[in-house]
């Protein structure tokens, strides 16, 4: 499935100030990578955070980690917003993290449940090496295929997710592998109506631009309440740190 930046951007806009209620399993992701980044270091002079957004994983990671400057960006200009109640004083660059150009080289870049959403992982990872200093830490969230499986097995629609093996098999080349992790949180919704409401706070109703019709709602209703009684969704992340060699 080929990503449009464009309607990841109009989609996370409209649920930017429902986000950070919702989003309980990209709040988990955003402590273990913060928590097992600083295990691995904790002294940076310059660091770059991609999809900041609301600034979940921006309030675990100072809380973690020494730093003398701090770049954010986002798709989302608002973004800026949420983090100057975070941070005292950040740089900020609006725009598509895919091809992103900070004015310095940086000692760690980091995102949170962003990774998912790029169309090319190989050549990603090639332009933030030369972002990166010598022995500079990338460290990223996203999910495995796995990942919201009941939303796949019922309508077809997903992301193509990479699994572990193949991201590895893509940053090999260029970066030296520190800490990988895969686990797995299930929600539960009292309808199916609720978990629509939640995929849609948490933007993740830009897979599609496609507007489901009345009827189209209710046919996903009852399917998924005939195939999933206990109306679960379940999230898959993956941690991905490495260090640039």
């Amino acid at each position: 499935m080929q990503i449009n930046p464009k309607l990841i951007k109009n989609q996370f806009e409209k649920s930017m100030d429902k986000y950070n209620e919702n989003a309980v399993v990209q709040q988990i992701s955003a402590e273990k990578l913060a928590e097992q980044t600083a295990i691995i270091r904790k002294d940076f002079i310059n660091i770059l955070e991609l999809g900041s957004g609301t600034g979940l994983l921006t309030k675990e990671l100072i809380k973690k980690v020494n730093f003398k400057s701090y770049t954010a960006n986002d798709l989302i200009d608002k973004s800026q917003k949420y983090l100057k109640d975070i941070l005292p004083e950040f740089t900020f660059l609006c725009g598509n993290a895919q091809r992103i150009k900070p004015a310095k080289k940086m000692d760690l870049i980091i995102s949170n449940a962003m990774f998912q959403w790029f169309n090319d992982l190989e050549k990603v990872s090639i332009h933030y090496k030369n972002i990166l200093n010598k022995d500079g830490i990338l460290a990223f969230s996203t999910f495995s295929p796995e990942n919201f499986h009941e939303i796949k097995e019922l309508t077809g629609l997903s992301l193509e997710y990479k699994p572990l093996d193949k991201i590895k098999n893509i940053f090999e080349e260029n970066y030296e592998t520190l800490y990988t992790e895969e686990f797995s949180h299930t929600l539960t919704f009292s309808n199916p109506l609720e978990l629509l409401a939640h995929m849609k706070s948490t933007g993740v109703n830009s897979l599609t631009a496609q507007h489901w019709t009345f009827k189209e709602v209710k046919e996903f209703c009852d399917n998924y309440k005939s195939r999933y009684p206990q109306i679960t969704l379940t999230y898959s992340p993956i941690i991905f740190i490495c260090r640039k060699i």
